[in-house]
């Protein structure tokens, strides 16, 4: 079955200060760039004009995938018939559109938006004109298709795998006499002959791109990890951006995820022998110099993580967990990465030049925000009835001897939850909390087994008793 995925891209400067569009559409079995025309205005003669060119060219494939842009459906209009559906019908090809606000649908003809705008679009300045504009794409573009390879192609490039779907002739293409005589006079631009290479371009021990098809649990795994999307996202083609750091998923070109990297060297030199391909830049932009950066690390045993060259401590309490932590000019903020709750803020001790170096640095986001809600902490009260937070004491009577107790521990106060009600009291320490579990009550002897003789008492003549 032959599917062309169509949309339309901007940024395209010219000098006069327009910014004009390109009409794309690829192969959705090759990745075969069928159409790449910049044109003036994004009209639907203009889009129907560069999409007839192509069909001359290549021949009328069995499916069209597009959007639902008035350009090629009036779906939300009138329903009535427009010319690119017309053209559809006329010559047997089946159009398919997406749901609407779904454009990772067409996440194949996105995804060579992405490559369009990092590699061309982004570098490439104001064009003098149209002319000018269309020459530079059509150069990039017989490197996309003819030199680049595509790890969905076992690292072929889509020249190897397009096959047109039938001799460019005349007389099967059917065409309105308007578009028929545009044709006719701007034929499609030939694609300059790069020779194909014999092999690939090696893996150079970086970053991994790779493709996944999200199935339809929503669950997908890689390399013993499970990345959740949910079944709603089922059949869509997520891109994955890998180091030993960080794994980022991007859907359409668009970031939906970036999660703590479980891979090693070998990992990646696997994912890159089997079907990967080395990776373009990070899809987060670079730290600024000078600039506040956050960085994700995990927090040892004794409550420090590992900044550059330094061990720095967050908190005891923090121990195990995985947080966050805003590097600012002279503070260092700790926070909770899902909910960039503030946890602890320390004294920055890194230099600049050490904080240029830090790995897995990327801009920062908002300032994290303290929760304004009390603590929730469990203590066990003593024989006497008597609990210790936050390294003040506070009785509550034998009658609760041994219980464990729920404190609710604020700046201002600690209220404990008793079985006959709250207990209130002022709180008169500023002590931070360490400890969220009460300790583990002592374990208690059964009555009914042996002494230990370790413990038994001895009278004074040294007989047992």
């Amino acid at each position: 079955m032959l599917l062309w995925q169509l949309d339309i891209v901007g940024g395209v400067l010219l000098a006069d200060g327009t910014e004009a569009k390109i009409v794309t559409g690829v192969d959705d079995h090759s990745r075969f760039c069928v159409i790449a025309t910049v044109v003036a205005r994004a009209t639907g003669r203009a889009v129907c004009l560069a999409f007839a060119q192509a069909l001359a060219r290549f021949g009328v494939p069995e499916e069209v995938l597009t959007d639902n842009g008035k350009q090629f459906t009036d779906r939300f209009g009138k329903g009535g018939e427009v010319l690119f559906d017309r053209i559809c019908r006329e010559n047997g090809i089946v159009h398919r559109l997406t749901q609407p606000a779904s454009p990772t649908t067409t996440g194949k003809v996105e995804r060579f938006h992405r490559s369009l705008r990092e590699e061309l679009l982004n570098d490439a300045g104001v064009f003098a004109d149209l002319a000018a504009a269309q020459a530079a794409v059509d150069g990039w573009v017989a490197e996309y298709n003819r030199v680049r390879p595509h790890q969905s192609l076992d690292m072929a490039v889509p020249a190897q795998r397009f096959r047109p779907a039938e001799e460019p002739v005349e007389m099967p293409l059917r065409l309105p006499v308007g578009l028929r005589e545009a044709v006719d006079e701007h034929p499609p631009a030939l694609v300059p002959n790069v020779s194909v290479p014999d092999v690939a371009r090696p893996w150079d021990g970086g970053p991994v791109e790779f493709d996944r098809v999200v199935p339809p649990s929503g669950n997908m795994e890689v390399r013993g990890k499970q990345f959740w999307l949910g079944p709603a996202r089922s059949g869509v083609t997520v891109m994955f951006w890998a180091d030993t750091d960080v794994i980022h998923l991007l859907i359409g070109g668009a970031r939906v995820k970036s999660v703590r990297s479980h891979l090693s060297v070998a990992d990646l030199e696997i994912l890159a022998r089997d079907g990967g391909r080395r990776a373009g830049p990070s899809p987060l932009p670079p730290p600024v110099p000078g600039g506040v950066v956050e960085v994700d690390r995990t927090v040892n045993r004794t409550g420090s993580v590992s900044l550059g060259q330094r061990v720095v401590l967050a908190a005891d309490i923090l121990g195990g967990r995985r947080v966050s932590i805003r590097v600012e000019e002279h503070t260092l903020m700790f926070f909770d990465p899902q909910t960039r709750e503030l946890l602890r803020t320390r004294p920055n001790p890194l230099s600049p030049a050490e904080v240029a170096r830090l790995r897995g640095a990327r801009p920062a986001g908002p300032s994290p925000q303290p929760v304004d809600e009390p603590v929730r902490v469990q203590r066990r009260a003593s024989n006497n009835g008597v609990i210790m937070v936050v390294g003040q004491k506070v009785a509550l009577g034998r009658v609760h001897a041994g219980k464990t107790l729920t404190v609710a521990v604020s700046e201002t106060h600690l209220a404990v939850e008793c079985d006959d009600g709250v207990r209130t009291v002022r709180r008169t320490t500023t002590q931070a909390v360490t400890r969220i579990k009460a300790h583990r009550p002592p374990k208690q002897r059964d009555a009914s087994q042996p002494h230990d003789s370790r413990f038994h008492l001895r009278d004074p003549d040294g007989k047992i008793t």
